[in-house]
């Protein structure tokens, strides 16, 4: 696991690539749709400023951000906690302008938080605590997901960077929510994991020798642990029951089940380790 500079580094690099895209949009730019259903690229931006605001307040007044999940929950249940994050996206929504310098303003200023905590902290979240290591690897797989949803609205393909190391060891580190999510008996049986890096060589995760495995592409897992390609519209290759049952229902992200991304168009889905301009995204509720 790299230390909390080189992720928080690593954040500040992914946020300023999707940066990049965004910058230059004219107001039919941002109000392109984009493949989560009901979102535009305006409501991808905003979700990831709503967001990084809420680990901002987890940070600096865990107590009150532990006080405000706990009303949410008593007024009614997950559910209620699934239809804050559309709230909070629709309450972040602004003019372009002001929302571009929002969301620039919020990331930085998470960075800075991140950095300052000091070791042995524990952040709460949505049904769980984490490190601000873990918070700042969560926050690269929520924007790199979330850059794929707005390259897909704009037409872009992305190359995929080494960076997606940290969305496939939080998508390997997940096996057991993807399960628990679901209300699903989580599998003793342990999975190994052996991905084909961007850059050339293997990311390897879990026991060389267990029965389970998935291989394939690095780029093809992290788009299916976000819920952005269905594991049978990829490369990915599953070995055993669990690997199997697992790559189905894979989630890295916190709170209830995704929903099924639809199948990708006929057609070419251009050359091996390229994101097509039109990857399946989540909608509606479980979307990171």
């Amino acid at each position: 696991m790299p230390d909390l500079a080189e992720l928080l580094a690593d954040l500040t690099a992914e946020a300023d690539g999707l940066d990049r895209l965004v910058a230059g949009l004219d107001g039919p730019g941002w109000a392109r749709d984009t493949p989560a259903a009901g979102w535009t690229v305006a409501h991808q931006i905003a979700h990831l400023a709503w967001t990084d605001a809420r680990v901002r307040e987890a940070a600096t007044d865990p107590a009150g951000f532990t006080a405000a999940v706990a009303r949410t929950l008593a007024r009614g249940g997950p559910a209620a906690l699934a239809a804050l994050v559309d709230t909070g996206v629709r309450d972040t929504l602004v003019p372009p302008a002001r929302l571009l310098a929002h969301w620039r303003h919020g990331r930085a200023e998470l960075v800075r938080v991140l950095a300052g905590l000091p070791d042995g902290t524990r952040l709460p979240w949505f049904g769980t605590r984490m490190s601000p290591a873990s918070a700042a690897t969560a926050r690269i797989m929520e924007t790199w997901a979330h850059g794929e949803d707005v390259a897909a609205a704009l037409g872009v393909v992305r190359a995929p960077t080494e960076r997606l190391r940290h969305v496939a060891y939080l998508g390997v580190r997940t096996l057991g929510h993807s399960f628990a999510t679901r209300g699903l008996p989580v599998p003793d049986a342990p999975v190994r994991v052996e991905l084909a890096a961007p850059g050339g060589g293997t990311w390897a995760y879990g026991p060389p020798g267990a029965p389970d495995r998935v291989t394939g592409p690095a780029l093809d897992f992290c788009l299916v642990v976000t819920r952005r390609r269905r594991s049978r519209d990829t490369a990915l290759v599953p070995a055993g029951e669990v690997a199997a049952r697992w790559l189905a229902i894979a989630q890295a992200f916190a709170g209830p089940p995704g929903p099924e991304p639809p199948p990708l168009p006929a057609g070419p889905t251009g050359p091996a380790g390229a994101v097509p301009a039109d990857p399946g995204g989540p909608a509606g509720a479980g979307r990171p």
